[in-house]
């Protein structure tokens, strides 16, 4: 038993009368006991739903996050921005998400994408964004950090598979099945950032007050580029059915879809063998319901990185990519450049 997380429990665990709030250097050395395990199984479990009921403020959160910056995996690029998008760990499991079209979208046009989280969780058990992508032919849960750098470098797509490149994290993954609740924990992953240089953090949310507390957090870590998404299901993902809410930086905007003829329904989330179907019929340019959220998602992330001057400029260049095959070479790219690195590691082994 840690004897110093013991009192750290019984700061944040005594009710709302007698409780208190930690400081920035208390949650980080809670998050830190925690992830090396020092913290005994029972002591985790009740941090975390403790915490839960208690909510967590912003100090605590970047602690929480220096800690993980501190254990956790770390890429540098320092002469080119990274965005960086936090979608919750736990998956989709309602909505078809256009994430993986809207990441090869930017990256043809330059920009890199950063994406991170780990195989199907609790307390959603959703598909997961790993899942997608090596149903696309892309498995980025083989790729040593090193090669995720290189992928960032050469194809411009990264991802940070936490029972790969943070198993520390990875192994506080079976205490929300445990506790039947997502943990702050969950929270703190949408603000994470593996690169911690020159980088824009884009997260969905679901509640408004979520929004409040990562803008926060994110500004007393430092970082000044960021956009905040009311997405489907808390992802990165804009809704076609309803307006979107957006915070970019300090500004808001209310993004209707109807004013760019994008008004329809978000295409069901019926299994992940037609998610994939629709995934690749769209990457193909073949008919997809996904075609439209593609465009739309990929037109607005194109002029939300200055890619285009227009929200129209933008939504024009993503159909056209779309429809000229140039999404479906960026997706052959990253899965050549995957294989090469595959090839390397045998090479090597030999």
């Amino acid at each position: 038993m840690s004897t110093i997380f013991r009192e750290l429990l019984k700061k944040i665990g005594s009710g709302e009368h007698t409780g208190k709030e930690l400081t920035r250097e208390e949650a980080a050395l809670a998050a830190r006991l925690m992830l090396l395990q020092e913290a005994t199984p029972a002591q985790i479990g009740a941090f975390l739903i403790a915490h839960r009921i208690k909510r967590p403020t912003v100090a605590e959160l970047v602690g929480m996050l220096d800690a993980y910056a501190q254990l956790g995996p770390r890429l540098e690029f320092k002469a080119s921005p990274v965005v960086v998008m936090g979608n919750p760990y736990d998956g989709r499991s309602r909505t078809a998400p256009v994430t993986p079209i809207t990441a090869l979208i930017l990256a043809t046009a330059g920009v890199k994408v950063l994406m991170h989280g780990g195989d199907c969780m609790p307390t959603k058990y959703g598909v997961p964004l790993i899942e997608i992508w090596q149903g696309l032919g892309v498995d980025f849960s083989r790729l040593a950090l090193s090669e995720v750098e290189r992928s960032l470098q050469e194809t411009n797509l990264g991802f940070i598979y936490l029972p790969r490149h943070f198993p520390a994290a990875n192994g506080l993954v079976t205490y929300r099945d445990q506790i039947g609740k997502r943990p702050p924990l969950a929270t703190l992953e949408l603000a994470w950032s593996p690169s911690y240089d020159n980088t824009h953090i884009v997260f969905g949310y679901v509640h408004p007050p979520t929004e409040v507390l990562l803008r926060e957090t994110l500004y007393r870590q430092g970082v000044r580029e960021l956009t905040a998404v009311k997405g489907l299901e808390g992802s990165c993902d804009l809704a076609r059915s309803r307006t979107s809410i957006l915070g970019l930086g300090e500004e808001r905007l209310h993004f209707h879809p109807n004013d760019y003829g994008f008004a329809g329904k978000d295409l069901p989330l019926e299994s992940t063998g037609e998610l994939l179907a629709q995934l690749q019929r769209a990457i193909a340019a073949q008919a997809s319901e996904l075609i439209p959220a593609a465009i739309m998602n990929g037109g607005f992330y194109l002029w939300r990185f200055g890619q285009c001057d227009t929200l129209a400029a933008g939504f024009a260049q993503a159909e056209a990519w779309l429809l000229n095959g140039q999404i479906a070479d960026k997706l052959r790219q990253l899965t050549l450049c995957l294989q090469d690195f595959a090839s390397d590691r045998q090479t090597a082994n030999v």
